[in-house]
């Protein structure tokens, strides 16, 4: 049977080992005469699934852009490069441009090089502001998909946006301080990292609303951004600290948790409820001895692989990118951390 598949691609799709095929192709005994069916048939669907094999056997080179933390964006990279082997046959390569503290002007000039170096696509935390959206829409004028991650540009001209909703994300903290602290009748503490992270914005509006519905006598006190770091958050909140003595509750939206946890530590006293957002090591460290109550989780491989999709069906690798809904929300505590 004359074919142009490799032994590997005919396993692959029988089910069974690459000597087992190569013993069929060659007419050797020793192989049931239902595996060579198997064999067969399996050569026989890459035949009708060539064009499919065509579409979406292709390489892409794609940036991923991000100002972030690096405990963020260490995630971020460790799950793209888990999920590159689940999206063959397509064959992904990733560059990545990671910064703490950036600011909007060096963020757009980094899109405008990807632009005129070219790329398949970019994979996108930005704040959003004129100068961002502007990039964002230059590339997609060159024909590069741009897909935002954890945080939307929704004015500007990317194909996609992947992962939480980010306004039931601050309810849902709202909900769970408003339960956890009941009658205590302390402050709550919102922190946030960037006041330009459209999705930090939304946690935030969230979270302002449901407590307002929920528990409108409670005083909350919102600090100004932090840049998520660990040394600034420490400071911000020692200040709060020692200007209120009966700060109960944080929400932390835009990270610095062990900057938080230090401040607290320094005062002499620890939040009864401390809610975060994310798995990342030093956040899950702060779970298990207790210091935090919960983290907001969301599945960040998963949201990576949709946004190569994404970029897939732009570019006609893919006839429905899947996907649509935003990422489910997942309450994490030190009884259900995952493994």
């Amino acid at each position: 049977m004359a074919h142009p598949y490799s032994v590997r691609e005919i396993a692959r799709q029988a089910g069974v080992s690459d000597a087992t095929v190569d013993r069929v192709l060659h007419n050797r005994s020793g192989v049931r005469q239902s595996t060579v069916g198997q064999v067969r048939q399996a050569i026989r669907d890459l035949e009708a699934q060539q064009l499919q094999l065509e579409l979406t056997g292709r390489r892409f080179m794609i940036d991923v852009v991000a100002d972030a933390p690096g405990r963020f964006t260490t995630s971020v990279k460790s799950a793209l490069e888990s999920v590159l082997p689940l999206l063959r046959p397509a064959v992904f390569r990733a560059r990545f441009h990671l910064h703490e503290q950036w600011n909007a002007e060096d963020c757009a000039a980094e899109l405008d090089r990807i632009g005129k170096r070219g790329s398949q696509g970019v994979i996108l935390k930005a704040p959003d502001v004129p100068l961002v959206t502007a990039a964002v829409d230059r590339l997609a004028e060159a024909g590069i998909p741009v897909v935002t991650l954890v945080t939307d540009l929704p004015a500007s001209r990317r194909v996609a946006y992947v992962g939480m909703d980010n306004r039931s994300a601050g309810a849902t903290a709202a909900y769970l301080i408003h339960q956890w602290m009941g009658a205590d009748p302390g402050r709550v503490v919102v922190t946030v990292s960037n006041d330009f992270f459209r999705g930090e914005e939304e946690r935030e509006v969230g979270f302002r609303a449901a407590m307002r519905s929920m528990d409108p006598r409670r005083e909350v006190l919102f600090l100004p951004a932090s840049d998520g770091l660990d040394r600034t958050t420490r400071r911000l909140m020692g200040e709060t600290l020692a200007a209120h003595d009966d700060v109960r509750g944080v929400y932390s939206i835009g990270g610095g948790n062990t900057g938080i946890s230090e401040a607290f530590e320094a005062a002499g006293r620890m939040p009864q409820v401390f809610i975060g957002h994310d798995l990342v090591p030093d956040n899950v460290a702060l779970l298990r001895t207790g210091t935090m109550t919960a983290l907001l989780h969301h599945d960040l491989k998963q949201d990576i692989q949709q946004c190569c999709r994404a970029i897939m069906h732009t570019h006609g690798a893919l006839p429905d990118a899947g996907g649509g809904n935003a990422s489910q929300i997942e309450v994490i505590t030190p009884f259900n951390i995952p493994h």
